[in-house]
């Protein structure tokens, strides 16, 4: 079969750790693995980089950081909620301006 032909796998993030947790827990040469879940080594290579690039965030204490996201999600929703209380302060002024100016001209 081509390449062209072949069905792209995708794998999810639990089958990657669980292949990476065989090499690196289990010992099982990468070639092994690579064999078995018919990858290629440059891609095995690439979970283990990501994997290892993200290690700072698995082993971060409980609530390390929580704190910080916790407050950065508060801002976010401080000013989310001021841009909508102004949106509507907006619409108000318009309808009464709207409602005024049919008045004037005699529609209402």
């Amino acid at each position: 079969m081509s390449k062209r032909g072949r069905k792209r796998r995708n794998f999810s993030a639990a089958e990657k750790a669980t292949i990476l947790r065989r090499h690196l827990v289990d010992k099982v040469p990468v070639s092994d693995l690579c064999d078995e879940y018919k990858l290629q080594p440059g891609l095995f290579y690439l979970w283990q980089q990501q994997a290892l690039a993200n290690l700072e965030r698995a082993i971060e204490k409980p609530g390390n950081g929580e704190g910080e996201r916790q407050a950065a999600q508060e801002r976010k929703i401080a000013t989310l909620e001021a841009k909508l209380a102004k949106k509507d302060s907006i619409i108000a002024e318009i309808s009464e301006e709207y409602v005024a100016l049919k008045k004037e001209l005699g529609e209402l």
